[in-house]
């Protein structure tokens, strides 16, 4: 009998955080997501906000755009979007208007995180109901965003600016 592999939300996770190491190696705010339907993954994003100057180019806008034109549909239903941190109100709207099933997270986001961090968002109010779960690959999804800002401030403290 031959054993197939279990695809779990860490696998899909490590995937996310792939994208957020592109962000890190761009200078960008080190944050990826991806979109998986049936355990394919269908789209890939990772912060493009400062080098396009562009305040919505966060990692889960990115994805949801990118699954949206493959699949030819604004809606995203079975779908599950993986990120390395928690949404800020933004992305979170975008998660809910496209009707995706279920959000994973890693990290919480203490500043702009919007399921519930810094707003506990209003999710009884709607009629899409959005499955939750967050703390999947927390250390390593925290590790890369202190790796980040540690660097940042370091290069301005030394004069040099990132």
């Amino acid at each position: 009998m031959i054993k197939s592999k279990i695809i779990d939300d860490s696998f899909f996770m490590e995937i996310a955080l792939l994208e957020a190491q592109k962000a890190f190696k761009k200078s960008e705010v080190p944050v990826g997501a991806i979109i998986v339907i049936e355990n394919k993954v269908i789209s890939r994003g990772h912060n493009h906000s400062i080098g396009t100057n562009d305040p919505t180019s966060h990692a889960e806008i990115i994805a949801i755009r990118k699954a949206a034109k493959k699949l030819k549909n604004y809606r995203l239903e079975g779908a599950t979007l993986y990120c390395t941190i928690e949404p800020c109100l933004m992305c979170l709207g975008a998660i809910i208007q496209a009707r995706i099933r279920r959000l994973v997270y890693g990290a919480p986001e203490p500043k702009f995180g919007s399921v519930k961090s810094l707003i506990k968002f209003p999710f009884e109010k709607f009629n899409h109901k959005l499955e939750i779960k967050d703390g999947v690959l927390l250390e390593k999804c925290s590790k890369i965003l202190k790796e980040f800002f540690l660097k940042k401030r370091n290069k301005r403290r030394s004069g040099r600016v990132v």
